[in-house]
């Protein structure tokens, strides 16, 4: 059995309030059971985190240094600004999986580049939040 984090960024605590044509009407809450039952039939433990603030996302992508195998991370817009996050995961030695609920090729052009895509080893986009699921089963075929 190994621990996979799953780290969600800004605004994702608004899921099913902010923007329901784009993210859909599933909650923070629904995406958190979503990725804790398929750890569940991975055999895996699960952590499960969101945080607004840059500096909590790479103190627990640090912590998962310690304590995880692998991180599914929705970065949100941190996906297109932070360079800090990107050097955090940098440093991580299990694999990574990059998810977006929307998919972000197809909405505005600054959404286009993602900093962390080049540290992850797989970029779910445009799945909804399905793609937590199938970002766990990524890192987990992984391990």
């Amino acid at each position: 059995m190994a621990t996979i984090t799953v780290l969600n960024g800004p605004n994702l605590n608004l899921l099913g309030k902010r923007e329901p044509e784009i993210y859909g009407s599933a909650t923070l809450a629904d995406v958190e059971t979503l990725c804790r039952d398929k750890c569940a039939a991975l055999g895996h433990e699960l952590r499960f985190a969101q945080s607004n603030a840059e500096h909590e996302l790479i103190d627990w992508i640090h912590d998962a240094r310690d304590n995880a195998a692998a991180i599914v991370i929705n970065p949100g817009a941190y996906t297109h600004t932070s360079i800090a996050l990107r050097d955090a995961l940098s440093a991580f030695d299990g694999p990574i999986a990059e998810v977006h609920i929307s998919n972000i090729h197809a909405r505005e052009e600054f959404r286009h580049h993602s900093y962390i895509s080049g540290v992850a080893d797989t970029v779910i986009c445009g799945a909804g939040i399905a793609g937590y699921g199938f970002g766990i089963e990524a890192v987990a075929n992984l391990l």
